[in-house]
């Protein structure tokens, strides 16, 4: 067969791949054929969710030196193209898995293009007999890196064997070991919450241990449930080298897929009646409060000598590790001879406090946004709610008095003051009916967490929310908990609420505790009804909720803000833009009322005049004269006052207005009239493919069809919210074609067809007749097999024009356009 006719994947198989082989790499360890980079975007449709195919990023071949150590990429192209035609996309693709060498073909030779420029070109053409050697690129490689022998080395160490890394995990890895093998003493890994930077600490570790660049290590973290987890998991290879630097410990429970429990008892290093550390272990993990003190005897790390360490590695060292005089601080200090890296998701900036100070500049940053667009975390919708009371503010009348007979003082109370300053108990009422109502309307089981302003709030959200499902409490009452750090109960049930298999408890209502380090795999719903004054903060809760789990129904999350936080502390650059969409419930105003004429608050922005001092639960202040909390009982009601839709435009610009506005401006910017918009309709042979386009496009079928709240066909939901049309539905259309008794010209058979068709398009809509699949359907497996029916037309052409008068006879302009 002559070349030009064979597909691109014939030219790899007969042309490119032999070539690599002759130049001596090794089809099983060396070529990666269809090597994955990105999954593919998650894209967030109504309460639909799929990957977007086009965003899926595969090199057509990635080349290692050996295994997760990658040095180049081959991007092919069928003999119609020109040889050098895939440069660009190898280029891409080798951008991602930074390494210098990138090559195109058609079969008939090579493009080659060394960034290196280990011999001043940067691109040349090749022969397929020229294909440099695996040994040639490593060279170079090495070379263009400045490695000596003794780096060499360490950076080719073979990874342990597990899970092959994601390309940004690879590089992470490799970048970090390649540092420190090269003298680096201080690294900083920013890697989003939900990444995988256990793992990637743990591969780190393995290559420096089993090299022998680095023998003694300290893993350091601030949740139990961070090491426990840690040694159970990730680090289980090391398992016999490796000890907790703790006198106590709980097994970790383990449920395999049969319902087996089995226990993993962490091995301990702290002897528990001594206190003595074992210092014949080679890997410790700690958690840092277990280590120190403010009694001297309490500083256990001071038994090993400054100098014992030889890499200390800080899981999310954004929390205690960066403030000068914090016991994370202390403990790096005193060990301050080993090589150190920070591992965070939130990189901590104040003027106060810096970690990129101590650690110096990330090494490696992958960021939410990056992770979304890549399509390995899940993307968020928000749903921003302001209520009457925290926008508009609130003023008591003269003289009265809150429900414990302290008189009010008399002043306007705003948002930032809410459970803080002032607590409205109907506000707690609303907050608990608007989470309920959208758990109603998407999943009551979605696992949510409710961030509170402190420990006395989330109880009375916890009672709140009991009450407003209470349907479901009056039986199981851990539907909804409260996870505090001085609630002992609620503390037990976060093992439960983070296990996937569990499905109790289903809320939990916290303040501090739950905002890091709990990994709550298919949390779907975070509200936010907590002043947010930190970046880092708002970043590590929206964590809780990034990890995509698509295997248990989780591919998109959901964030239901009271306090305006997400404007606040938006940073497109780390985060993304959220891909929102509102689905409002049944009775909510189409418009949202207009605020008053003026404030009642000289501010523009009442959110910025937030309270600067941190209040506690308590009620009294100090001798009791003024009290901290002003409690109103039922006397005030709070009501909704508005809430907004943010979407993301074709150019992928966040925009906030209605959805019925967002959908008009961009129907109307490609059909700019009511007339286009028909002709293209009715010239659209398959009607779906062009839905399918428009959603693409940014207009979002599914959510415009749950506001507008009628059964109608996408074609007059558009006409209806674009274009001022009166809308039919679905059923009326069809009852219309009937009526006119437009298919006599058929036989029997096939008639009866074309009515099935009209009733199914009637219940599910345009897309499923057009389906290749209709006929494999009730009542059409009634009435015969496909061929039958198929058949019944004279052949597949006949009734494919059949179905295209069919849609023609739905569609006719005199049903479209008004009387």
């Amino acid at each position: 067969m002559h070349k030009k006719n064979l597909s691109e994947s014939d030219i790899c198989d007969k042309f490119i791949r032999p070539a690599m082989e002759q130049a001596g790499w090794n089809g099983m360890d060396q070529i990666y054929r269809e090597y994955p980079l990105r999954a593919g975007r998650v894209v967030v449709r109504g309460k639909q969710a799929q990957r977007d195919q086009s965003t899926v990023l595969r090199a057509d071949y990635a080349l290692f030196f050996k295994a997760n150590i990658p040095l180049a990429v081959v991007e092919a192209k069928d003999n119609q193209h020109a040889v050098g035609a895939g440069m660009a996309q190898a280029i891409q693709y080798a951008e991602l898995l930074g390494v210098p060498f990138s090559f195109a073909s058609n079969g008939d030779g090579f493009v080659f293009r060394d960034a290196t420029l280990a011999d001043g070109v940067l691109e040349r053409n090749l022969t397929l007999d020229e294909f440099p050697a695996p040994g040639e690129l490593w060279n170079r490689y090495c070379a263009w890196k400045g490695w000596s022998d003794a780096v060499r080395e360490v950076a080719a160490f073979d990874y342990a064997p597990s899970k092959t890394p994601r390309y940004y995990q690879m590089n992470a890895i490799n970048r970090t070991v390649e540092a420190i093998a090269a003298g680096q003493n201080r690294v900083l890994l920013v890697m989003a919450t939900g990444t995988g930077k256990t793992y990637t600490a743990f591969q780190i570790i393995w290559r420096l241990w089993k090299s022998g660049a680095k023998k003694r290590i300290l893993f350091l973290a601030d949740r139990n449930i961070l090491i426990d987890q840690t040694m159970v998991n990730d680090f289980r290879p090391f398992k016999g080298a490796m000890a907790k630097l703790s006198p106590h410990a709980k097994g970790v429970e383990r449920v395999d897929a049969q319902g087996q429990v089995t226990v993993d008892d962490v091995e301990l290093a702290v002897n528990k009646t001594t206190k003595q550390v074992d210092k014949s272990y080679e890997i410790y993990l700690s958690l840092y409060q277990a280590v120190t003190g403010s009694d001297e005897a309490d500083n256990i790390y001071k038994q090993f000598s400054p100098d014992f360490f030889d890499l200390v590695i800080v899981d999310e060292c954004h929390r205690g590790s960066a403030a000068e005089d914090s016991a994370w601080r202390d403990i790096l200090t005193y060990f301050g001879s080993a090589t150190q890296i920070g591992l965070t998701a939130t990189p901590k900036e104040t003027e106060d406090v810096s970690n990129i100070d101590y650690f110096g500049e990330p090494l490696y940053t992958y960021s939410l946004k990056q992770g979304i667009e890549d399509g390995y975390l899940a993307p968020y919708k928000v749903i921003r709610i302001d209520l009457d009371k925290d926008t508009f503010g609130w003023r008591p009348t003269e003289g009265m008095r809150d429900k414990h007979g302290n008189l009010i003082e008399d002043r306007i109370y705003i948002g930032a003051d809410m459970n803080r300053r002032l607590v409205l108990e109907r506000r707690d009422e609303v907050v608990a009916a608007r989470i309920t109502e959208y758990l109603r309307a998407n999943d009551r089981y979605a696992k949510t967490i409710v961030f509170c302003e402190d420990i006395d709030h989330a109880a009375r959200m916890r009672q709140a929310l009991s009450n407003a499902n209470a349907d479901i409490c009056a039986t199981q009452p851990k539907y909804v908990v409260q996870i505090t750090g001085d609630n002992a109960e609620g503390k037990r049930e976060l093992d439960n609420f983070i296990d996937p298999e569990k499905t109790y408890p289903v809320i939990a209502t916290t303040s501090k505790l739950m905002s890091t380090g709990v990994d709550a795999q298919t949390c779907k719903l975070i509200v936010l009804d907590q002043t947010i004054k930190s970046m880092t903060l708002f970043k590590q809760i929206i964590g809780r909720g990034t990890r995509l789990r698509e295997d248990l129904g989780k591919t998109w999350f959901t964030i239901l803000d009271f306090k305006r936080a997400t404007e606040l502390f938006a940073d497109k650059d780390f985060d993304g833009e959220p891909v929102q969409v509102y689905e409002p419930q049944p009775g909510d105003p189409v418009q949202p009322p207009e605020p008053p004429a003026a404030p009642l608050h000289p501010a523009d922005d009442p959110s910025a005049l937030a309270p600067t001092d941190p209040l506690g639960p308590l009620v009294t202040g100090p001798g009791g004269d003024e009290p901290k909390k002003y409690i109103v009982g039922g006397q005030v009601t709070v009501a909704v006052a508005r809430e907004r839709v943010q979407y993301l435009n074709a150019q992928g610009k966040l925009v906030t207005e209605s959805l019925r506005d967002y959908t008009r401006i961009n129907l109307l910017k490609k059909y700019d009239s009511l007339d286009r918009f028909l002709q293209t309709w009715q010239q659209a042979d398959r009607k779906a493919a062009l839905l399918q386009e428009l959603e693409g496009q940014g207009v979002l079928l599914d959510a415009l069809a749950d506001e507008v709240g009628k059964d109608l066909d996408p074609f007059d939901l558009l006409l209806h919210v674009a274009y001022d049309q009166p809308p039919l539905t679905r059923r009326e259309r069809a009852q219309r074609v009937k009526k006119r008794n437009v298919f006599t010209q058929y036989g029997p058979v096939a008639r009866k067809v074309l009515d099935a068709l009209l009733d199914k398009y009637a219940d599910e809509g345009i897309a499923t007749i057009e389906s290749n699949e209709v006929f494999k359907l009730q009542p059409f497996t009634d009435l015969g097999s496909p061929v039958e029916l198929v058949r019944s037309f004279g052949g597949r052409p006949q009734y494919l024009s059949a179905l295209q008068a069919l849609e023609q006879a739905l569609y006719a302009p005199s049903q479209a356009s008004p009387p």
